[in-house]
């Protein structure tokens, strides 16, 4: 950086970037101490405005800094954006989760953020819909869930994202790769050989 000197009142020498010295009375530039202490509030001030420069592109999953990337998503209600992740990839699901949130509680949104997770396609199949009066199914509702891998989850985290993602009544079944991991199955042992 190059600094010029300008000329102070009192013969002292103001450097021409100190844009808070200029607004002062010429005057006030004489005494030193003061001039310092004013340079305390200016490198104060740049910060500020250095982050108020910056501020339109925190909110930009493409350029906010990595830090900010997790806050973003939990503030979206995005279950699971691990700092482990590489940076691309959290960037993706910020982006994602943005552009699928009016989604949420959907087939579609369940579909698209389970496909973000598992980084393949996801077939959801579901009872629910919209029936006239009377004519809605009998029995609970209930979602069938086939993924080829969970991604980078481990099968449990992927259960409770699935979990989370879905209405408390609503009864699901989740599938990895043609092997259900939930509900658990339960092997009972019944006389003369052994049921599940």
């Amino acid at each position: 950086m190059v600094v010029r000197w300008a000329a102070g009142s009192g013969g002292g020498a103001v450097p021409t970037e100190d844009w808070l010295l200029r607004q002062l009375p010429q005057g006030m530039l004489a005494e030193d101490f003061f001039v310092r202490f004013v340079r305390l509030f200016q490198a104060e001030a740049e910060t500020l405005l250095a982050h108020a420069d910056s501020m339109p592109h925190l909110a930009d999953p493409q350029l906010t800094p990595p830090e900010m990337l997790r806050w973003m998503a939990a503030w979206l209600g995005l279950p699971g954006l691990d700092e482990s992740y590489p940076e691309h990839a959290q960037r993706r699901m910020l982006r994602t989760a943005a552009a699928t949130l009016q989604w949420r509680g959907t087939k579609v949104g369940l579909t698209r953020l389970l496909e973000l997770y598992s980084d393949g396609p996801v077939v959801v199949s579901e009872g629910g819909g919209v029936f006239t009066p009377g004519a809605a199914p009998e029995g609970p509702a209930w979602v069938v869930i086939d993924v080829g891998s969970t991604g980078p989850l481990e099968e449990a985290d992927f259960v409770r994202l699935v979990l989370d993602e879905l209405p408390a009544h609503v009864q699901a079944e989740v599938w990895v790769a043609g092997r259900r991991v939930w509900p658990p199955v339960v092997e009972a042992y019944v006389e003369g050989g052994r049921a599940s």
